[in-house]
């Protein structure tokens, strides 16, 4: 029932809408349905929708952070990038933390790539391999701009952050490689004493 309602008000969109919309996002506990509340708000005007989700990404609620997060990501207006801190970067919340790091890859405006590395490499080694890959893509996305950043990753003391580094780096240079593989690979180089960079 919630999903069809979800599903009406995108396919007739009513600014009267918009805030339940966003308040329901916080509460809504099945994933599908939250994924058409997001559909729903892309369907409305981004003059409605962008300062509701502004506001709700500064919410006490983690879920509410995260799925407007995902809604910023969706709409793709820039506009949302100062949103966007370190603080949430690096937001105690695993999920949340994945979510502001795919949000902030597709926000990122042009010439600010190299400052978001830098806060992006300071979650290297964060969290178990759901969110260690999500990192991983998020930096590939940015491209060959990771790569001085993920080099001195390599040298740092924490083998848990040479070892997401050196998998990061394998998976920038062939993204075909599974991540299962490249951070066993990377752990088998750490254990070894190896930084990645020989030969």
């Amino acid at each position: 029932m919630r999903l069809r309602a979800a599903l009406t008000v995108g396919t007739t969109p009513d600014p009267r809408f918009v805030g339940k919309l966003v308040e329901r996002c916080a509460i809504e506990p099945e994933f599908f349905v939250r994924d058409m509340l997001t559909w729903a708000l892309t369907r409305h005007p981004v003059s409605l929708t962008l300062p509701a989700l502004l506001r709700e990404v500064g919410s006490d609620n983690a879920r509410a952070r995260s799925q407007a997060l995902h809604t910023l990501s969706k709409i793709g207006d820039r506009r949302a990038w100062p949103v966007i801190t370190r603080a949430l970067l690096s937001d105690a919340d695993d999920h949340v933390a994945r979510t502001a790091w795919r949000t902030a890859v597709v926000l990122v405006p042009d010439g600010e790539e190299s400052a978001l590395v830098d806060v992006l490499v300071t979650q290297l080694g964060r969290g178990g391999r759901e969110t260690q890959l999500s990192l991983s893509r998020a930096l590939v996305e940015l491209g060959e701009v990771i790569v001085p950043a993920l080099l001195a990753a390599t040298k740092v003391s924490d083998p848990s952050v040479r070892a997401h580094a050196l998998a990061t780096q394998r998976l920038l240079r062939d993204p075909d490689t599974g991540f299962e593989f490249a951070i066993e690979e990377a752990k088998r180089v750490v254990a070894l004493g190896g930084s990645g960079q020989e030969g």
